[in-house]
């Protein structure tokens, strides 16, 4: 790839980290965002790649401030019911994917998943009631 320039001052950009600040709803959070940056310039060029680090950090910071589970609650919820993440997006709600998504950060896990997994937390016998309410859950659990 051709080095980059500055568009605004012309000066040549290198390919690093800054420390960046987003907030939501009275909560912050900082982190390290990668780019394009040129010296003594503040804003940056970013690619699609980047701006997934910025997404889920905001998702994030939205799960906190919105009372949700955040990626790692997800996971620690889901591993406790020993459910693959297929299944759980197959007996919760979601898709084959939507675990994987919510895991990772990239997609916010929504307060109906979110509360549905709360509930299973507490009550996991109950798996085996949405599983058989699951006809491609129960297929699987069967093989």
């Amino acid at each position: 790839m051709e080095p980059l320039t500055c568009p605004e001052t012309g000066k040549p950009m290198a390919r690093g980290l800054r420390q960046v600040t987003i907030s939501y709803k009275g909560l912050s959070r900082s982190f390290d965002m990668p780019g394009w940056y040129a010296d003594g310039v503040e804003d940056g060029i970013h690619s699609g790649e980047d701006m997934k680090v910025s997404d889920r950090e905001l998702n994030r910071l939205k799960a906190e401030a919105e009372h949700l589970l955040t990626p790692d609650e997800v996971r620690a919820i889901r591993r406790k019911l020993r459910l693959s993440q297929r299944d759980a997006g197959l007996v919760i709600g979601g898709g084959p994917r939507a675990f994987q998504k919510y895991e990772s950060g990239e997609v916010l896990v929504s307060r109906g998943i979110a509360s549905a997994l709360r509930l299973l937390e507490r009550h996991p016998e109950e798996v085996a009631t949405l599983r058989a309410l699951t006809p491609d859950a129960a297929a699987d659990s069967s093989a």
